[in-house]
């Protein structure tokens, strides 16, 4: 696979905005509860930062992907946020302290348009057989950072300071623009469906939501998108929960319980790499969401240490599956003009039942207890996986979806 040139670019890209990302989060995350008293108004501003970009342009940024070339796409994404990360550090520098929810907005905003033009390149220029086994690959790389991350980006704004760390994540943002410049020339002019104005953006928009309504197993995904959103997004705030009521430990214990499950995640991504040629990605997802409810309940209900690590283990093995699983079917069901629509139609139903569950997850523990709440969790992502079990079961459809339409 590395012999491909563009997945090789791609990734060396990815590490470098990984690195870039994390040292940031971290930096900004440490900075500000510092300088806030561990403020939760502030904190969680910073969640705000990061997540609200998906909703407000993940829909116009996935239109706008399809209709740019996907190379200048990524490198303008990347030299944007290195460039914003540089002015947000001379704002900060003259004490306005607050800029730095801006760097972590603009950033997530820019990422609207080259994630979708990274999936476009893949369906573009690797065979269809070798997708799984990229995501694979893709996917493990994000696996590792959300076990070396944290540790890397503690470490340079505990050793550096906030300024120096702003400056490596522009550095590395720049970083990978260089890589991504090195990328053969786009092959494709550019989308024109309609005209280049507002309207002809709106139509193109309205065409995307089409053509993943008329594609049978794209509203089946967006239905499993918005059952696993609601429950990745029920427990999500309670996890420190799981360390101080049912194991009897500190908060501080959680982050033995998330190396456990991000150690695992890094084995299941390598794992799928080597059987992606055997198992249908309808499969390896309908696993996942299978492995994740019964974790899901099982954690919830468990008050021993060991037990809960084994627990939190089984499940980052298989949690790969599901984001492997979701990103191979889009890319093999989906035509490369509409890449960026169908993503930008999708996650934001994952994100917004995932932000609907972080809300109501505490109301409903207290209303009920820490169990009841993994186990309701644990129910949808088993509905999740009978919604998926069809398209399992069934062969799958040959040529484009478009035919569908």
């Amino acid at each position: 696979m590395l012999r491909n040139k563009f997945v090789r670019t791609i990734m060396l890209s990815s590490i470098l905005l990984q690195l870039g990302i994390w040292v940031r989060n971290f930096a900004i995350l440490l900075f500000v509860t510092a300088k806030t008293d561990n403020d939760p108004l502030y904190v969680s501003l910073i969640s705000v930062a990061e997540f609200s970009p998906i909703f407000l342009f993940s829909f116009i940024g996935g239109a706008l992907a399809d209709r740019w070339r996907p190379k200048w796409t990524m490198v303008w994404s990347s030299l944007l946020s290195s460039l914003s990360a540089g002015a947000v550090l001379i704002i900060v520098a003259y004490g306005s302290w607050q800029a730095l929810f801006a760097a972590t907005f603009i950033s997530a905003m820019l990422s609207q348009f080259s994630q979708p033009s990274a999936m476009k390149l893949f369906k573009l220029h690797i065979q269809e057989e070798q997708l799984q086994r990229v995501m694979a690959m893709y996917q493990t790389v994000m696996s590792i950072f959300l076990v070396i991350g944290p540790a890397i980006g503690a470490f340079v704004y505990q050793k550096f300071g906030l300024e120096v760390s702003l400056a490596v994540m522009g550095g590395l943002l720049l970083g990978s623009a260089l890589v991504l410049s090195t990328l053969p020339s786009d092959s494709e002019e550019p989308q024109s469906q309609g005209s280049v104005g507002m309207d002809g953006l709106l139509d193109q928009m309205k065409d995307g939501l089409r053509y993943v309504g008329q594609n049978p197993l794209l509203r089946t995904l967006g239905i499993t998108f918005t059952a696993a959103g609601l429950a990745a997004g029920l427990i999500q705030p309670l996890s420190v929960f799981i360390a101080v009521e049912n194991l009897g430990r500190d908060s501080g214990f959680l982050q033995w319980v998330m190396i456990a499950n991000g150690a695992a995640m890094m084995v299941g991504g390598a794992i799928v790499m080597t059987v992606a040629r055997k198992v249908k990605p309808q499969t390896l997802l309908t696993l996942g969401l299978v492995v994740s409810a019964a974790g899901t309940v099982s954690v919830g209900w468990s008050t021993s240490v060991p037990l809960t690590l084994i627990l939190q283990a089984l499940t980052g093995l298989f949690y790969p599956c599901i984001h492997i699983g979701i990103q191979t079917l889009i890319l093999r069901n989906t035509e490369a003009a509409y890449i960026g629509r169908v993503g930008g139609t999708l996650m934001p139903m994952f994100m917004g039942m995932m932000v609907i569950g972080m809300s109501v997850g505490g109301v409903l523990k207290h209303a009920t207890s820490l169990f009841a709440v993994f186990a309701i969790s644990g129910v949808l992502f088993f509905i999740g996986a009978l919604l998926m079990l069809p398209a399992v079961l069934r062969q799958p459809a040959v040529g484009s979806p478009a035919a569908q339409k």
